[in-house]
């Protein structure tokens, strides 16, 4: 039987091994330095180990695969949306008092595990009643959007290093042949992180005093190591109180990740593998990470821009990238290097990833027909895409509980809002499972 032959970038492609051994080495490290960026700024803002984030971001990235069939392509990177709670309980990243944001973190992973309990026991059709293309498409537009401040600011630092990032990645998209069309993320990460080293823009000083190999964590900084001592159970009520709630936003994120994710690669992930087993691997992936001290889990947009780029959708090759992750978590040189990374650098790539974003979710919408002259559509999207980007610009908003506060993000607030307009709405006009345009705010049409 004559093999199909593949034409790198300009067709998809469900199984990697068509490429070659030495092409999806590189494509999982593409979807490494992908992640990277993301992964490693948030134990930068909290103080939580850089090391520990990259082990539990690969481990949970195979949890997660694991008890979704293997079957989504999906990479588990440090999650933002619990920033807020970390910075709750712990504002000046005390040593002390990471452990019990990480303890609350670790509860929030626990509400995935109940919402995944009630897709299995009511089924996908009745609950995703609720999250019909008009809430997840503005939300997913909203995700690449909110994250579009970061990436100018750190596009700031240095403009003429963002713009070469941004240049090559898409000279190697729409121009590149063969292997260099398929990996435009890493070629603009190599080429613009060697200009600004050349150019005297990266300090590597902590490079050159950090050890080859050390352990990724300390106890003292887990969970497990704050129960050892003395325990100061107020501090740890409100750290659960304070951080759990933000689960419900991250939830609502994961759904409109899947349904990204499932149109991106044109398969429908939320009924194959489903949406139960996906938020089950999330959840305990985020509840396992923050017990030994690393940054909650997230479905990792970054990684789905690649998918986009790239059309290679095997996930084998986004495992590749979750076991380069372990390793390199066990060098703590190569984490310096990769924490010495340009800003700009970061900021460039991910204008072009978070805008793939956004775009796939313009392409939900579209897809699926979602009928703009109804006034009920036109308000829950604008009040989705207002909330979620105004709010994240001016501040989340705070709700005092009594001696505590809980922060809710834009996306939470857009989330909530637009699952409650369109449950109370009159006029619904969009069915799981019977709309010929596909399921979940994606063309699932092959």
């Amino acid at each position: 039987m004559t093999k199909k032959k593949v034409t790198a970038g300009s067709e998809p492609v469900y199984d990697a091994r068509q490429l070659g051994t030495p092409r999806m080495l590189v494509l999982g490290l593409q979807h490494m330095f992908a992640m990277f960026g993301a992964t490693v700024l948030v134990p930068t803002l909290t103080g939580l180990s850089v090391s520990a984030t990259l082990l539990f971001a690969g481990l949970g990235t195979l949890l997660f695969h694991l008890l979704s069939k293997g079957k989504v392509p999906a990479f588990l990177g440090s999650s933002f949306a619990f920033l807020a709670g970390y910075f709750a309980i712990a504002p000046n990243k005390e040593p002390e008092l990471l452990p019990y944001a990480c303890f609350g973190v670790a509860c929030a992973g626990l509400l995935y595990v109940v919402l995944s309990a009630l897709f299995k026991a009511f089924g996908t059709k009745k609950v995703m009643r609720f999250f019909p293309p008009i809430v997840t498409g503005p939300i997913i537009i909203a995700i690449g959007l909110t994250l579009s401040g970061s990436a100018i600011t750190n596009c700031s630092a240095n403009w003429w290093i963002a713009v070469v990032a941004i240049v090559v990645v898409i000279v190697c998209n729409i121009w590149g042949k063969g292997m260099i069309k398929i990996i435009p993320i890493l070629m603009g990460v190599l080429v613009s992180y060697v200009l600004a080293a050349v150019t005297g823009n990266v300090d590597f000083t902590k490079v050159k005093e950090a050890a080859w190999i050390g352990l990724p964590f300390q106890w003292d900084n887990t969970v497990f190591g704050l129960f050892s001592g003395e325990v100061d159970s107020g501090l740890l009520i409100t750290a659960v109180v304070t951080i759990v709630p933000l689960a419900l936003a991250t939830m609502v994120e994961h759904i409109g990740d899947m349904c990204a994710i499932s149109s991106t690669c044109e398969r429908n992930y939320i009924e194959d593998p489903g949406l139960h087993r996906t938020l089950l691997g999330d959840g305990l992936a985020t509840t396992l990470a923050s017990l030994f001290g690393a940054p909650a889990n997230t479905t990792y947009g970054e990684n789905t821009g690649v998918l986009a780029l790239s059309k290679v959708y095997d996930p084998k090759v986004v495992r590749l990238a979750a076991i380069f992750a372990v390793i390199v978590s066990f060098c703590p040189k190569f984490a310096a290097l990769i924490a010495a990374m340009p800003t700009a650098t970061i900021g460039g790539v991910s204008l072009v990833l978070y805008g793939m974003i956004s775009a796939v979710g313009v392409r939900n919408v579209v897809e699926n027909r979602v009928d703009f002259t109804k006034s009920r559509n036109v308000i829950i999207a604008a009040l989705i895409l207002v909330l979620s980007i105004g709010i994240n610009y001016t501040g989340a908003i705070v709700i005092p509980i009594g001696s505590i506060s809980i922060s809710l993000s834009g996306l939470a607030v857009a989330a909530i809002v637009g699952i409650v307009l369109n449950a109370v709405m009159p006029g619904k006009d969009y069915e799981f499972g019977v709309n010929a345009q596909g399921d979940t705010s994606v063309n699932f049409e092959v």
